[in-house]
């Protein structure tokens, strides 16, 4: 099998299983689940896998690790619906960091996709070292920096501090050394990409470009 491209019917299964927010729908629908969610997932990360550890021979590349699952945590949030109506993917160094590690992922839900590369939920300590690297023009931030200046596919996004902490500095920095978290994406509403066979070829080219970016969160983590 290859990766075919998702489809309309994979967000209409995840829609409607998050509305029946139901155990026993879910399972009396779960071949379903695997039919349009989980195994085109399953053939898109088996052909992201090779490139993903040619940018880092670390990351982990096995399906079961790296597809979120579509059975909600909800052990710590006010919101105790069962099912999300999103799938993602996320390629990592180690899962039991994953809400603080840098990451790849790609995204799919109602309203489109994402991908790109960043932290969920960084750690201050992460962020001031980031904020030191920058200031003292470490090398890796450097190479960063022209990354992500010499494209136009990604943006910076993560919450800002209202107030600048560095007013002095120019804008360009300023846009990195602001975030309270950081994180650089791509998003479509139209689902062009996600619902062609050429979404693998189109992820890959755009997580390589990625690379000198996730060369410098990992050295900021390490």
């Amino acid at each position: 099998m290859s990766f075919e491209g998702f489809s309309a019917d994979a967000l209409k299964f995840l829609l409607e299983n998050k509305i029946n927010n139901s155990k026993q729908w879910y399972e009396a629908h779960k071949d379903e689940y695997k039919r349009l969610v989980y195994n085109p997932f399953t053939e898109l990360v088996k052909e992201l896998g090779p490139a993903m550890l040619q940018i880092d021979s670390q990351i982990i590349i096995k399906p079961t690790k790296v597809i979120s699952r579509v059975r909600r945590d909800t052990r710590f949030t006010h919101d105790k619906s069962l099912y999300r109506d999103n799938i993602w993917i996320s390629f990592l160094r180690d899962k039991s960091r994953m809400s603080t590690a840098a990451c790849y992922w790609f995204d799919i839900g109602q309203n489109g996709s994402s991908h790109g590369v960043g932290f969920y939920g960084a750690t201050p300590q992460s962020m001031a070292r980031m904020r030191e690297m920058i200031i003292n023009n470490h090398p890796a931030f450097q190479f960063a920096r022209e990354c992500y200046e010499s494209q136009n596919r990604f943006v910076i996004g993560g919450e800002t501090y209202k107030r600048s902490k560095f007013p002095d500095q120019p804008e360009n920095l300023k846009a990195w050394l602001d975030q309270k978290n950081i994180f650089f994406e791509s998003s479509e509403t139209s689902f062009k990409h996600a619902f062609s066979k050429e979404l693998p070829a189109f992820l890959k080219e755009g997580f390589q470009m990625l690379k000198p970016i996730y060369d410098f969160l990992c050295i900021i983590e390490d």
